[in-house]
């Protein structure tokens, strides 16, 4: 793997759990899942273990961390499960995959870069760099409503409340190892009834 990539690889037992809730919530017509950033494929693979998807893509824009997750999806026995893209998500989304809406769910662990995200007791999603939460979650609106967010655990969760586009639930459920909270998944239209 490469050396960012250790620090930014989902814990698999974290992975794991995600793709249970999000298989779990997801109607069965969405047969497809979407991993944004999918980075070296700790949480692509887990949905490719799942067994509930009919096809997992994979977007990454660095090549070289598109080959380490190859290499891993490979090791654990689902590289014929997942299609990797290289680019642009919001490029991808909007040439490659724009058919796909009605049948898919958006997983998207971003880059939480930007100032405040380790030390901030309440971290403000507008700062997120160098995506912010509207510069996100407009572009893949466009594609499915349903939508699952991988952010840090300290995430404005008003912000978040704000988002709610349809008024229906949204969920966010905090991920722990050892007892301590290592990140927050939010659920967007139909999975925030998980």
């Amino acid at each position: 793997m490469t050396d960012s990539a250790w620090y930014g690889v989902t814990p698999e037992s974290v992975a794991n759990k995600v793709a249970e809730h999000i298989s779990s919530a997801a109607h069965a017509s969405k047969a497809i899942l979407i991993d944004c950033f999918a980075g070296v494929g700790g949480n692509t693979i887990a949905f490719a273990r799942s067994g509930r998807w009919k096809r997992v893509y994979a977007i990454e824009k660095d090549e070289a961390v598109i080959i380490c997750g190859k290499h891993n999806a490979k090791l654990y026995g689902v590289d014929q499960e997942i299609s990797w893209f290289h680019g642009d998500c919001f490029d991808i989304l909007r040439n490659d995959l724009c058919t796909l809406g009605p049948y898919s769910v958006i997983f998207a662990s971003p880059p939480w870069g930007g100032p405040g995200y380790r030390t901030d007791p309440v971290y403000d999603l507008t700062t997120m760099q160098p995506y912010s939460l509207d510069e996100l979650l407009e572009p893949f609106r466009q594609l499915t409503p349903e939508i699952v967010l991988f952010l840090p655990r300290t995430s404005d969760l008003y912000q978040l409340a704000k988002q709610n586009a349809t008024r229906a639930k949204v969920k966010a459920i905090h991920y722990c190892m050892s007892g301590a909270s290592k990140a927050m998944c939010v659920y967007f239209g139909a999975l925030g009834a998980l």
